[in-house]
């Protein structure tokens, strides 16, 4: 068995695009397209650089691609394909009813995200101002 000099974890080609977003809840990506979508319906790279936005940069294509393609399966969102007299034919994503209803069970699913968090860093404050007594 060869040996790596190099002691960083090996990155494959089919990383999901939620491996981004270290410290967020669990599928915020997803729920991120969620929310772009509804806001307006969108071709791919639109929605890789409307992702920047909400705190998710460096995300991949094909990654970005694939949760497309999984929550279309899922009849979150539908697509079809618009062409364009400037270049090739873009696959357009949109919203669905069933999308819908995800998005607002993960907007109040972020909120008590939120409001949990909130407690913590309140909690936290007052233990490291205990702890580490500093004139401020």
């Amino acid at each position: 068995m060869r040996r790596r000099a190099d002691r960083r974890p090996l990155l494959t080609s089919r990383r999901s695009i939620e491996d981004l977003s270290p410290g967020l809840p669990r599928n915020f990506v997803r729920s991120c397209l969620l929310l772009l979508t509804a806001e307006e319906p969108s071709h791919g790279y639109d929605l890789l650089d409307r992702l920047a936005s909400l705190g998710v940069a460096g995300a991949d294509a094909g990654g970005l691609y694939r949760t497309l393609r999984s929550m279309e399966h899922e009849g979150l969102v539908g697509s079809h394909w618009e062409t364009s007299t400037a270049g090739p034919a873009r696959r357009t994503y949109q919203l669905t009813e069933e999308g819908l209803d995800w998005l607002h069970a993960w907007a109040a699913a972020h909120r008590q995200s939120v409001r949990i968090m909130e407690l913590f860093l309140e909690r936290y404050g007052e233990l490291s101002q205990e702890l580490d007594p500093v004139d401020r």
